[in-house]
């Protein structure tokens, strides 16, 4: 059985590695066909489109794991149950659960490597994917967050109408300082800049009032160039910010976003239930796929592989279903993130008792 176990794991590693190398040039093909004409009207350089494309290899592997996973598994046992492999392999004595051992191992293996290329390869590479959707491809409009008001730190407020964040530049600023219940002072601008030279704000139309008991001194100036205690991307963070950070930075990121009172808080901290939650539906998506092909049916693997298509988008389905309704409303990310596991390997239960009959 050792050298059975040997032949399965490397069968499984192998076909998923092919179907990434398939599949990834179809998905760049199709990309740069969709947008080769804002490349020409951008005026894109030739090298900040092909780092764009590596960014976007491990995005596109990120989202469609369980499509190549399920499509690989599916693949290479549909061809054992087509030889009858699967049936002399039982048939031998040994039970079904002993026949998932090697696929197991296998998923060990991607999930260990998913679960370590998604909290430090994957966000390097979502930062640059998302930054150059940003700088190139939306609209000034799209790019822009409006209406925010957020505590910065235990004392301070902001808000601003609108904050662009490829030119580093909010309008409408407003920050009221604190003290206790009390306010003491309270800054205004038309625009606040980011001066990256001089690591120094600059603001447009300053005034500050100052609030001394019944009494209150007022300053201005058409500009003013200080410092603050926040960072110019602290005024409002982009929404893919937790999708750029290692998992020890993430945790720090939700720490602060969670004190500043942060809008965006229930969607970072769904990014990182799945960080835990991809890899882990590895093995549940692989017992699924092991119990659906194992046995020679009429249509033979082509229905296979249409079952194993069909789950692996509707599982990304519920992902990006879950991942709306934690943006869009209060849903707990927890269950957003856990409940499509849940739920398919309840499908996977249910399965592998069929499959044992």
């Amino acid at each position: 059985m050792k050298l059975i176990d040997l032949y399965i794991i490397k069968r499984y590693i192998g076909t998923f590695s092919v179907m990434i190398l398939l599949f990834i040039p179809i998905g760049i093909m199709v990309d740069v066909a969709e947008k080769i004409d804002k490349f020409k009207e951008k005026e894109i350089p030739l090298m900040i489109i092909v780092e764009h494309y590596v960014d976007f290899t491990w995005y596109f592997a990120n989202l469609l794991f369980p499509i190549f996973l399920f499509l690989s598994v599916i693949w290479f046992t549909s061809k054992l149950a087509n030889n009858t492999e699967v049936i002399a392999i039982l048939s031998s004595g040994i039970s079904f659960f002993r026949f998932l051992k090697p696929f197991l191992l296998a998923a060990t293996f991607i999930a260990v490597f998913a679960f370590f290329a998604g909290m430090f390869i994957v966000p390097k590479s979502n930062l640059g994917f998302n930054d150059f959707r940003y700088k190139y491809l939306m609209t000034k409009k799209a790019r822009n967050t409006s209406k925010v008001f957020q505590q910065i730190n235990e004392n301070e407020f902001i808000y601003i109408s609108s904050y662009d964040p490829i030119r580093k530049r909010a309008t409408n600023f407003t920050l009221e300082h604190f003290e206790g219940n009390k306010l003491e002072f309270k800054i205004k601008a038309n625009r606040i800049r980011w001066i990256e030279k001089d690591s120094i704000f600059r603001l447009s139309n300053y005034n500050k009032r100052f609030f001394l008991g019944d009494s209150e001194r007022y300053e201005a100036n058409a500009r003013k160039d200080t410092v603050f205690d926040f960072e110019i991307d602290d005024l409002a963070p982009a929404s893919y910010m937790a999708e750029t950070l290692n998992f020890s930075e993430l945790n720090q990121f939700i720490d602060e976003e969670r004190e500043r009172g942060s809008k965006l808080i229930n969607s970072h901290l769904l990014v990182r239930h799945k960080r835990w939650s991809i890899p882990i539906s590895a093995f549940i998506l692989t017992i699924i796929a092991v119990a659906v092909s194992s046995f020679k049916r009429r249509g033979g693997m082509g229905v296979n592989l249409a079952f194993g298509i069909s789950l692996g988008f509707l599982f990304i389905f519920f992902d990006k279903i879950f991942g709306v309704l934690v943006s869009k409303s209060t849903f707990p990310p927890f269950i957003a993130a856990w409940l499509p596991l849940f739920l398919f390997g309840l499908l996977a239960f249910f399965l592998i008792r069929h499959a044992k009959r």
